[in-house]
C-alpha cells in the first residue's frame, strides 16, 4: 500500500546533523519544573526543562525539552518519579503520557510517570526541514549507479535544508546530548537517581547515560535494545532482515495451528512470494485503491504488522492481494503511522554505516533477500542505511560496545521475535554492559506492553526495589487472539521506528 509506505519512508527522512563527543561532565543544577495542567490532557501536568544545544559550549544557545507528568495515584506509597521514552528516533513521550501511554497500575501508584521528548521532537524544540525538500521524488531502491547518485543528492539537500532551517540544533540531535538532557530533567524533578524506562531507540537514550553517569544511576529498564555496536551496513540490514523473516516463521506457524487466520490451511510462505514476484515486476496492485504495491511497501506492511503482532489483520491483507479482492474495513491496515522527521537527523549522528556505490548497495538487497526468501529485506533497516546515503554531516556519536561502570545492575528486556531490534542486539548489550537480561519467549516489539504478566511482574519488582530476576529468565508467550492476550495491562506507546 503506497500511502502506508510514504509515510513510513518520509518518517525516514528528515533532518541534519553534526555534533561533539563530549567528556562526561554531570547536568547543572537545574530549577524545578513549573508544572501546569496540560490544556489538551486532563489529569496530566506539562512543564518543559531548558536545556543548552552545545553541551560543550552552553553559550551557544538552549532548547526547551517538553515533559508531560501523570501523578503517583498513591501519595503515601510514593517513591519518586519514572522518566520515560518511547523511542524512534522522534518518539513523543510527552505526547505518548498525554495520549494514554502508561505503565502497570503497580508502577504509576508508586511512581510519577514523566515522558520527555527528545530535543528536536514534538513540543520541544523542533528541528525542522524544508517540506520541497523532504517531499521531492527520489529512488527509494535504487536500480543502478545513477539512481544511488540521486538517492545521495536528495539525502545531502535534504540535510542541507535542516540545517538552514533549525539553525545550530540541526547540529545537535544526537543520543548523546539527550542523554545529558536527561540529567537535567532528573535535577529538575529534584531526583538524586535515574529511574528511567526506555523502550526501543529509547533504550540507547539510558546505554549512554549510564556510560556517562553511573553514579546518578537508580533502576534503568531498557526495552527492546538497541546494539550500538552493529559496525557496518552490511550487519546492520542483514541482522534487522533476519529477524524479520524469523517472525514471518512464527506468523505463517500461527497461521497453520489457528483456524481463524485469513490463510488457514494455505501455503502462506509460497504464497507470499508469489506476491513478492508480482511486486518486483511492478504487477501488484492494492485491491482496494487501485496503487501499485512495490516491494519495498510490501516489506513495509510486514514490518508494521509484526511490531504488535497484528497477525490477523495481516493474514486478511495478504489474502485480499492474492485473491484481488479488497479487505473489510476492519482489516485494512492503519493509515494513521506518524511521521517522523527527526529520524535522520539522530540516526545518521548516531551511526556511521557507509555505503559507497550502488554495487555495494545491491550486494547488500541481494544477500538480504537470500536470507529472507519471504519477507526480503527489513524495511526500517534499509531505510535506515539509505537514508544516511549522501546526508551532508558527520556521525559526532559514532558506535561503540556499550560499556558501563560503576553503575547499578541494569535489566534489559526483549522479545525473542521483535522485528525492529532484534534479539541478538539485547544479547549483545546485556553481554556488553553485564546487565540482566529478561526473554518474553514471544512476538512483537517492547516486551512489557505484550501482556505477560511474568515479564511485568520482574520488571516492576526491579524498578519498585531494585531486585532483579535471576540470570537467564525466560518469560513464556501470550499467544495472539487467546484470553490473555485480551487482559488489560500497561499501554505502550504508538510504534515509531526503532
Amino acid at each position: 500500500m503506497s500511502g502506508v509506505s510514504q509515510r513510513l519512508l518520509a518518517a525516514a527522512a528528515a533532518a541534519a546533523v553534526s555534533g561533539s563527543l563530549l567528556a562526561a561532565t554531570p547536568a547543572s543544577a537545574a530549577p524545578s519544573i513549573d508544572w501546569k495542567p496540560c490544556a489538551d490532557a486532563p489529569g496530566v501536568d506539562c512543564g518543559t526543562v531548558t536545556v543548552p544545544i552545545d553541551w560543550a559550549h552552553p553559550d551557544r544557545g538552549t532548547a526547551s525539552i517538553a515533559l508531560a507528568r501523570r501523578k503517583a495515584t498513591d501519595p503515601q506509597a510514593r517513591i519518586g518519579s519514572v522518566l520515560m521514552d518511547p523511542g524512534g528516533p522522534g518518539g513523543p513521550g510527552a505526547g505518548g503520557v498525554k495520549g494514554g501511554w502508561s505503565l502497570s497500575p503497580e508502577i504509576t501508584k508508586r511512581f510519577d510517570t514523566v515522558g520527555f521528548d527528545p530535543r528536536g521532537v514534538g513540543d520541544s524544540t523542533q528541528i525542522k526541514c524544508g517540506l520541497d525538500e523532504v517531499i521531492a521524488d527520489h529512488p527509494q531502491v535504487p536500480r543502478n549507479q545513477a539512481e544511488f547518485d540521486q538517492l545521495a543528492a536528495y539525502n545531502r539537500k535534504l540535510g542541507e535544508s535542516c540545517n538552514r532551517l533549525s539553525g545550530p540544533l540541526g547540529q545537535f540531535g544526537d543520543t548523546e546530548s539527550v542523554a545529558r538532557d536527561m540529567d537535567a530533567i532528573r535535577a529538575a524533578l529534584g531526583e538524586k537517581k535515574l529511574t528511567y524506562y526506555g523502550v526501543s531507540y529509547g533504550t540507547l537514550m539510558g546505554q549512554q547515560y549510564a556510560e556517562l553517569f553511573p553514579d546518578k544511576v537508580r533502576a534503568l529498564v531498557l526495552d527492546s535494545n538497541m546494539d550500538h555496536s552493529q559496525f557496518t551496513a552490511f550487519e546492520f540490514l542483514n541482522s534487522e532482515t533476519q529477524s524479520v523473516q524469523a517472525e514471518f516463521g512464527e506468523f505463517v506457524a500461527w497461521c497453520g495451528r489457528t483456524p481463524s487466520c485469513a490463510l488457514h490451511g494455505r501455503d502462506v510462505s509460497k504464497l507470499t512470494r508469489d506476491l513478492q514476484d508480482k511486486a518486483a515486476r511492478g504487477e501488484l496492485k492494492d485491491p482496494q485503491s487501485g496503487e501499485v504495491v512495490t516491494p519495498l511497501s510490501l516489506a513495509s506492511i510486514f514490518q508494521g504488522s509484526f511490531y504488535g503482532p497484528s497477525w490477523d489483520r495481516l493474514a486478511t491483507v495478504l489474502k485480499s492481494f492474492a485473491d484481488g479482492t479488497p479487505p473489510a474495513a476492519a482489516a485494512q491496515l492503519r493509515e494513521d503511522i506518524p511521521v517522523n522527521t527527526v529520524f535522520q537527523s539522530v540516526f545518521c549522528d548516531d551511526w556511521k554505516l557507509p555505503v559507497h556505490n550502488y554495487a555495494e548497495l545491491e550486494a547488500y538487497r541481494r544477500t538480504a533477500a537470500a536470507l529472507a526468501p519471504d519477507v526480503k529485506v527489513n524495511s526500517l533497516g534499509w531505510q535506515a542505511i539509505t537514508g544516511c546515503i549522501g546526508w551532508p554531516n558527520r556521525t559526532s556519536n559514532p558506535q561503540h560496545p556499550l560499556q558501563v561502570h560503576g553503575a547499578p545492575p541494569l535489566l534489559m528486556l526483549s522479545s525473542k521475535y521483535d522485528p525492529a531490534t532484534p534479539y541478538a542486539w539485547s544479547q549483545a548489550a546485556a553481554r556488553q554492559s553485564g546487565s540482566t537480561l529478561l526473554t518474553y519467549d514471544g512476538w512483537g516489539h517492547g516486551a512489557y506492553g505484550k501482556n505477560s504478566q511474568c515479564v511485568i511482574k520482574a520488571t516492576d519488582d526491579y524498578l519498585i526495589s531494585g531486585k532483579l530476576p535471576a540470570r537467564g529468565t525466560h518469560c513464556a508467550a501470550v499467544e495472539p487472539g487467546t484470553p490473555e492476550a485480551r487482559i488489560a495491562g500497561p499501554k505502550a506507546p504508538a510504534p515509531i521506528g526503532f
